[in-house]
């Protein structure tokens, strides 16, 4: 009978999602790994598997916490505008951000390794429908309350609004200057505001 393990599986697998969000996937190597989640080569292979693995683990345990917690309001049966509006101003902050130069683990590898590995372009695919489906549920939901224009395509704007999200974090991802960033959110909510009912 084997030791008990003296560590959380999810402690550790935010721990490696932290170092693939910081690195990327090529840039991170077994070794660092290893050290740190801070156990042995051994019990990384026995726990985790290969380093692909471990990879779509951490993406899976991106997917539960932190995406939730971006997408979640969005999803909500009252979503509206003030729940996209939030989430505008959220993306524009984080340039000024302890996050700044990191940005999402989705759209990083969205970017590193999603043409060219199934496993990744199968958590983006997610990701991207997830989102715009959250977009498009407050839309809809502002539109039934009599908030939003009638003629606003529902569709377009949800794309619109999931292609900006994306982008914002791409920029922050890149360290570009905040104004950038900042500015971008402004005009996005700008747009919002002018199909949205006073």
């Amino acid at each position: 009978m084997g030791r008990p393990k003296k560590y959380r599986r999810e402690d550790k697998l935010e721990s490696a999602r932290r170092l693939f969000n910081e690195r990327g996937f090529s840039a991170t190597s077994i070794g660092d790994l290893v050290e740190t989640l801070g156990i042995n080569r051994k019990s990384l292979y026995a726990e985790f598997g290969d380093k692909q693995t471990l990879f779509e683990l951490a993406l899976s345990h991106h997917m539960q916490t932190n995406f939730v917690r971006m997408v979640g309001p969005l999803e909500a049966h009252d979503a509206g505008i003030d729940e996209i509006r939030g989430a505008l101003e959220w993306w524009g902050s984080l340039a000024r951000s302890p996050g700044a130069g990191v940005g999402c683990l989705v759209c990083n590898t969205a970017a590193e390794r999603s043409a060219h590995d199934a496993g990744s372009r199968r958590f983006v695919r997610i990701y991207m429908n997830r989102l715009s489906d959250g977009f498009r549920n407050a839309l809809h939901n502002a539109r039934e309350r009599g908030a939003l224009v009638d003629t606003v395509d529902i569709d377009g704007e949800a794309a619109f609004l999931t292609s900006h999200a994306i982008g914002q974090l791409t920029l922050v991802r890149s360290k570009v200057a905040p104004g950038i960033v900042e500015s971008a959110a402004r005009v996005a909510i700008e747009r919002l505001t002018s199909l949205s009912k006073a």
